[in-house]
């Protein structure tokens, strides 16, 4: 009999939803290698692989099988998934397009060598990031360049403000793959996209306030307040916006500083300057990539030239020390790890985000315990409403 591999859904699935791989009509404890591929947009490969055996009837279940070897190791059904590695070093695998699917091709392979085995049986499996009905809406509104996505019932629907971080654009598998959850999302370019600014030396919120009122008055939009959703900068700037402007009920932050790093921000007649950085401490290394040298605890501060710390919340001023500005600086207001940001809650989770090979967001499926994806820290933030107003308070020492 001739080996079959068997994918449930067979018509392919949305990225975020496990597929259930399978093959019949092997041999009796056949040896054999499953290899996954795909290529991006740009044309690089992203490969994985796992050494199986047949069950005494010829069939494997990767649902009950645990991989003997390869890529990961133990039970992972959707292994070959998380598990692929481009072929090029660092480099991360991103939808750009995402009316079009990422295609997987499967190979079930004989033996245990994933390069020499005999092709058994192969098959190709979509992953779509639009779910059926979701409807995309290019926004191009005064300044504001974004894609609005809707779920496919009319409204109203919570909204939220989606940001990327370095390297810009407009990214939009993120807001694509929620509107299939039932939330309006704006995903919002702020540089490096269409006629917006290509570099990001500085940061207007006056941008960010531009496109939240366009959200807020949508009339597929649940109010009085919004969400913003942001990793890295994006998630420095979702702190910034949730401080400054209005109507932000929520914010998500996914590896954001809680420093202004590299930029600038100005809203109004406020300025938060970047804080500095000690080079003493970023070291080149014989590759001449830059070696940041780390705290014990992990943080970044042992770099930044005054501690995190330097500003504290509840309004109180800062303490004088050889690291704090002289009186009447302005400091950044995200010096501390709430500071002046008025808030009911914080609550710290665990995400899967950036330095692993793939995509955000990260389904359940994917938290093996051979994972290769990196822990982080996500704030969520409950922002009670107008409480920001003496806001400027906090930013002075």
């Amino acid at each position: 009999m001739a080996a079959t591999l068997i994918l449930q859904p067979a018509g392919g699935c949305r990225w975020e939803e496990p597929v259930h791989i399978a093959v019949r009509g092997l041999a009796p404890e056949q040896p054999v290698t499953l290899r996954a591929s795909l290529r991006d947009e740009k044309g690089a490969l992203f490969q994985a692989h796992a050494r199986y055996r047949a069950d005494a009837e010829g069939e494997l279940d990767l649902a009950r099988a645990p991989a003997l070897g390869g890529s990961f190791t133990g039970q992972e059904p959707m292994g070959l998934i998380w598990a692929m590695e481009p072929d090029k070093p660092f480099w991360r695998l991103v939808k750009r397009d995402v009316q079009t699917p990422f295609v997987v091709e499967l190979e079930v392979l004989d033996g245990h060598e994933p390069d020499a085995g005999r092709l058994l049986a192969r098959a190709l499996h979509e992953r779509h990031f639009v779910p059926p009905g979701v409807r995309r809406v290019p926004v191009r509104e005064g300044k504001v360049r974004a894609t609005l996505f809707l779920p496919p019932e009319p409204g109203p629907y919570p909204g939220i403000v989606d940001l990327f971080g370095l390297g810009g654009g407009l990214l939009e598998y993120r807001a694509s793959l929620l509107a299939g959850k039932g939330f309006a999302v704006m995903a919002l370019a702020y540089y490096n996209y269409d006629d917006l600014p290509r570099s990001l030396e500085t940061v207007h919120l006056e941008y960010f306030e531009e496109a939240v009122n366009y959200l807020l008055h949508h009339p597929e939009v649940k109010g009085p307040g919004i969400g913003l959703l942001g990793n890295s900068k994006g998630g420095e700037l979702c702190l910034a916006i949730s401080s400054f402007l209005k109507g932000i009920t929520a914010a998500v932050i996914i590896n954001g500083s809680v420093a202004v790093v590299g930029a600038s921000i100005h809203y109004k007649d406020e300025t938060l300057p970047p804080v500095g950085i000690v080079r003493d401490r970023i070291k080149m290394t014989k590759d001449g990539i830059k070696d940041v040298r780390m705290t014990t605890t992990g943080r970044a501060s042992s770099m930044l030239m005054r501690p995190l710390n330097a500003c504290r919340p509840m309004g109180r001023r800062s303490p004088r020390s050889s690291v704090t500005p002289k009186q009447g600086t302005t400091l950044n207001l995200l010096t501390g790890p709430c500071a002046g940001l008025p808030c009911i809650s914080w609550q710290v989770v665990l995400s899967f985000m950036e330095g692993s090979p793939g995509l955000m967001p990260w389904p359940s499926w994917m938290y093996g315990n051979n994972s290769r994806l990196s822990f982080t820290n996500t704030w969520v933030v409950r922002v009670k409403e107008g409480s920001s107003k003496n806001l400027t308070n906090y930013l002075k020492v």
